[in-house]
């Protein structure tokens, strides 16, 4: 299933961001798709990014069972 996100941007991003995407010939999406998978991998592959989402969700699961106490 797609999920639908909604951003602002400052007219001169979405200048720039407009014109990649006429210059590959795609749309605006798929310039905006192609970035945010990008930032997300290179997240993904931060070590420190990775411990603390490691720390974090060890909390939540924590705090989920202290819930169902």
């Amino acid at each position: 299933m797609a999920k639908t996100v909604s951003i602002r941007m400052t007219d001169d991003l979405g200048d720039k961001v407009t014109a990649v995407a006429r210059v590959r010939g795609v749309s605006v999406n798929a310039v905006v798709l192609e970035a945010l998978e990008a930032a997300v991998a290179k997240v993904a592959s931060d070590d420190a990014f990775t411990a603390a989402a490691t720390r974090l969700l060890e909390r939540d699961r924590e705090i989920i069972k202290r819930l169902g106490r």
